[in-house]
């Protein structure tokens, strides 16, 4: 099997190829055919490329091609963002009646659809903490028809034993449905522990520039050709040039994650020695709770970590004001080192029992990019001291 590198470059060279190098743009909402027969079978296949836009488009099937081939799986798709390919996959798999389990630790529009949408579908669902295995179990019921899990978890960095879990969903015979996006399927591949599908915030690391927003899914096609006609009707369709900027972007994943895996080390090293500092969550450190199972399921850990001041909430901000490189935004994984705070960013997203109960007010989640390391750490490092001043 190829390298990571030749597959991000060629995986996608017999979908609709061309004497291009690069990939023409199909800027096009609607294609012909010509004949009735031919149309008519357009209309209905799967996650296809030459009749609406809607229905699928050579860009969509180009990306998704490189995307399966990363994750190692069967095939995959793109959406408009994380959050459409999430929504879309869990509407497509459960129905009024069926339950689904979550995590206490996981991204705030994560929780949102499983603490606010999903009840007024009328199905049931049950955040445990992922840290626990066994708390998993313990929160099966007859109905449980999914198990969705992120690791590591958006922001406190907590780990999920991916095999456990599948093991235990199999059994039951529930599907498992990971979020992959702070690790990228070139730190850790979900399917290779028995994950049934696997989704991507594709706006973060797989495009890599903060200038696209796109989500991804990857699995089994059966699975995914259920979720592509819940799609049809959500209509959360990726642009053409969304998906060939998406393209472009994973063409350099393989060469960017390394040194975002040495940035966001380097950092976490750095912040926990510093007296401002209280805690922080990387799973590359030794002192992380399961740096042991991060250790057996992952091969590198990310630009993310998140880092809890002593101060609470006032140093916390004081130190992102003093930050010269990162920037204060939300997102993560392009080339540019981006800080955020939590507490404050998910107000308008959850109320504040389920913040509290999510992030502690003095987090913050720092992403690093792809600058020279020695320059990020120093500036983090002054950005500390002044703080704590």
């Amino acid at each position: 099997m190829p390298g990571n590198s030749t597959i991000a470059v060629h995986a996608d060279r017999d979908i609709h190829p061309s004497r291009a190098v690069a990939p023409p743009i199909y800027q096009t909402a609607t294609f012909s055919a010509e004949d009735a027969e031919t149309f008519a079978q357009a209309a209905v296949d799967p996650r296809g490329t030459n009749f609406y836009t809607r229905f699928g488009n050579p860009n969509h099937a180009q990306a998704a091609a490189v995307v399966a081939e990363l994750e190692g799986t069967e095939a995959a798709m793109v959406t408009a963002s994380g959050m459409a390919a999430i929504t879309t996959a869990v509407l497509a798999v459960v129905s009024a009646g069926d339950h689904v389990i979550g995590q206490q630790s996981t991204y705030g529009g994560t929780a949102s659809v499983l603490q606010n949408l999903l009840p007024r579908l009328g199905v049931s669902t049950t955040l445990v903490d992922q840290t626990d295995p066994e708390a998993f179990a313990q929160a099966l019921t007859p109905r449980t028809r999914l198990i969705l899990v992120e690791t590591p978890s958006n922001p406190l960095l907590q780990i999920t034993d991916l095999r456990a879990v599948a093991e235990l969903a199999r059994a039951h015979g529930a599907l498992t449905l990971a979020d992959n996006t702070f690790a990228t399927p070139l730190n850790q591949r979900p399917v290779d522990f028995g994950i049934d599908l696997v989704m991507h915030s594709a706006t973060k690391y797989l495009n890599g520039h903060s200038d696209v927003s796109a989500g991804a899914l990857a699995g089994p096609a059966e699975i995914l050709d259920r979720i592509w006609d819940t799609s049809l009707l959500t209509g959360a369709t990726l642009g053409p040039v969304d998906a060939w900027l998406l393209l472009r972007g994973i063409r350099t994943l393989p060469l960017r994650m390394p040194r975002h895996n040495e940035n966001g080390l380097a950092l976490a090293r750095a912040l926990h020695e510093h007296p401002a500092v209280a805690t922080v969550h990387y799973p590359g450190l030794v002192t992380h709770p399961q740096h042991k199972l991060a250790l057996d399921q992952m091969s590198g850990y990310g630009g993310v970590l998140s880092v809890e001041f002593a101060g609470g909430f006032e140093t916390a901000d004081a130190f992102l004001g003093h930050l010269r490189y990162p920037r204060r935004s939300a997102s993560l994984g392009g080339v540019e080192s981006l800080a955020v705070h939590p507490a404050s960013m998910w107000r308008g997203m959850l109320d504040e029992e389920q913040i509290a109960a999510a992030v502690p007010p003095g987090l913050i989640r720092l992403a690093a990019g792809t600058e020279d390391t020695s320059d990020l750490v120093a500036d983090v490092l002054a950005a500390a001291d002044a703080a704590r001043t």
